[in-house]
């Protein structure tokens, strides 16, 4: 039950957009009618507002990390327990970053969120798989490709860290999910009709 309550408590706090939040302060358009429509840093940052992609950022790592160390220090009187619940609360508020109740159930793609997430969880995973984000990002100048090779090497990571920790399967649900969240961004990469980091497609 202690873990329900936590994975829902994890789920809502995933569901809040900071993507939109951060737009509605700042007196920008819902980042859901321009670009790729999708509320994320990423898009954001095509109206050209460095600082409202950074605070969507902030805030979308944010929520990941807080979820997983607030379930870690709950559980603190049972490691064991601990480790599990950190696992429930990081899958949970990334489906709910994904799904969010407070918005449709239309949400982000979750790379940041999942970024913070995997640095709660271990700060060594989180930087090698954002370093693996970075360095797809820099050479090849698109954020779906390097969230895709991220996904890909995050269990393997993990694994090669933890070995068959409670952190394997849940890092592997992350990844599986963050890919299915792009399909539609692995077929432009296909068909080459995918945006470019910094690019402003759409009207903002």
């Amino acid at each position: 039950m202690e873990l329900l309550i936590t994975a829902f408590a994890a789920y809502l706090l995933g569901s809040i957009s900071f993507a939109i939040l951060v737009s509605r302060v700042m007196g920008m358009p819902d980042p859901r009618t321009y670009g790729s429509g999708n509320p994320g840093a990423t898009n954001v940052l095509r109206t050209g507002k460095r600082a409202a992609a950074a605070a969507t950022l902030a805030g979308d790592a944010g929520k990941g990390a807080v979820a997983v160390m607030l379930a870690s220090a709950v559980f603190a009187r049972d490691p064991a327990l601990a480790v599990n619940a950190a696992c429930v609360a990081g899958v949970a508020v990334f489906v709910g970053h994904l799904f969010p109740l407070f918005h449709g159930f239309a949400g982000g793609k979750g790379v940041a969120t999942a970024a913070g997430v995997l640095l709660a969880w271990n700060p060594w995973l989180g930087l090698a798989v954002i370093g693996t984000w970075v360095a797809f990002a820099v050479f090849f100048r698109y954020s779906s490709l390097a969230a895709l090779a991220a996904a890909v090497f995050a269990p393997a990571y993990c694994f090669w860290l933890f070995g068959f920790s409670p952190l394997l399967p849940a890092s592997l649900a992350l990844s599986l999910l963050l890919v299915w969240r792009h399909k539609d961004n692995i077929r432009r990469l296909i068909d080459g009709t995918e945006s470019r980091i910094g690019s402003k497609r759409g009207s903002a």
